[in-house]
């Protein structure tokens, strides 16, 4: 009997992984199955070289009953993206959206009921299987999903939470692969997360190239929230969110987050301003609200960025802001079926 209160982010054993091969130039046909280990050759292209490529989304039991996958075409679509920058073939989007049901299906006694604040987590991935020596990529892939419940990020509610600003180890470099979804990327980063994780912190990126601009916080994006000015150069009404903007960084390193792509639509409803840019590490003196965006959290506010090379903190709220807390609210609020889906967001079962 699963405790659906008590869940984490962590792998929890569920009955079926869904799978399927690619040999000869084309896809083969889903197979459900109890067995959760892979069959590798030694020399696999995946163990040699890292060819392969992941996803993340969640299905969410609704207030009305109905079961919520959210923005699943997209992450088919990115998941595509991925492979076809690694060189492998692109899972087409009706065999993913049937891996994904019939995960769903085969484990449909571990999504959480309603009210729990947890989902079914799906972690869909490609990858490549052919032995080979020399370097380069090869051509046999699985495609595999499986899934598990997870518990609502924040234990003892949604609150902030500190991140360390990382100087000495880049998570990606610009024109690399920061812009996929590839095991790589986030590997290069645990010199960085690791210790901060120790330390109950989050950790942040700076653009390797300059070491100028935010990039990325550890595995999520980051958007910061600043009030906008009006002509006479006061503050417009901090109570409404359409006096303020939405900051997140355009960098080519980092991973398109559909989560984020969502709290942007949100936001421009809302009458917010909405800015996709570079972000140099100083406008954090000019924000009010910070926070790191992802499928896990959804939106995790920031209440301080160390930077410890520098010897400078940049101090937010240590309760997350009205503005984070709308986004946030808004989101699950679609998410569980409590707020229209005015977006067509979610696939509903």
């Amino acid at each position: 009997m699963i405790n659906w209160n008590d869940l984490g982010f962590e792998y929890t054993d569920t009955d079926y992984i869904v799978r399927c091969s690619y040999h000869n130039g084309e896809w083969g046909k889903l197979v459900a199955t109890r067995r959760k280990e892979i069959n590798l050759h030694v020399a696999a292209t995946v163990l040699q070289y890292g060819q392969e490529a992941f996803e993340g989304l969640k299905a969410v039991r609704g207030i009305d009953g109905k079961v919520r996958i959210f923005r699943m075409l997209e992450n088919c679509r990115r998941l595509a993206r991925s492979c076809e920058a690694l060189y492998m073939a692109p899972v087409p989007e009706q065999l993913f959206e049937e891996a994904i049901l019939l995960t769903l299906k085969k484990n449909i006694r571990y999504l959480p009921p309603y009210g729990s604040g947890a989902s079914l987590y799906f972690r869909p991935m490609v990858i490549c299987t052919t032995p080979r020596l020399g370097v380069g990529p090869g051509w046999d892939y699985e495609f595999i999903v499986y899934a598990s419940p997870i518990g609502t990020y924040f234990k003892g509610g949604f609150h902030s939470t500190p991140f360390i600003l990382s100087r000495r180890v880049d998570r990606a470099a610009p024109y690399g692969t920061g812009q996929y979804k590839v095991g790589g990327n986030y590997a290069a980063a645990f010199r960085a997360t690791e210790p901060a994780h120790e330390r109950g912190c989050g950790s942040m990126f700076l653009d390797s190239r300059y070491h100028r601009f935010i990039d990325e916080c550890g595995a999520a994006n980051f958007f910061g929230i600043k009030p906008l000015k009006v002509a006479e150069g006061k503050r417009d009404n901090e109570k409404n969110v359409s006096g303020y903007e939405f900051v997140t960084p355009r960098s080519l390193s980092i991973l398109p987050s559909i989560t984020n792509d969502s709290l942007m639509t949100i936001a421009t409803d809302a009458g917010m301003k909405v800015s996709r840019r570079r972000v140099p590490l100083s406008e954090l003196r000019e924000f009010t609200e910070c926070a790191a965006c992802g499928t896990a959290s959804v939106v995790s506010p920031i209440s301080k960025v160390i930077d410890e090379d520098r010897h400078v903190t940049y101090n937010f709220s240590e309760t997350p802001g009205p503005v984070c807390s709308m986004l946030y609210n808004t989101l699950l609020g679609i998410m569980r079926g409590e707020l229209p889906d005015k977006y067509n967001w979610c696939l509903i079962r």
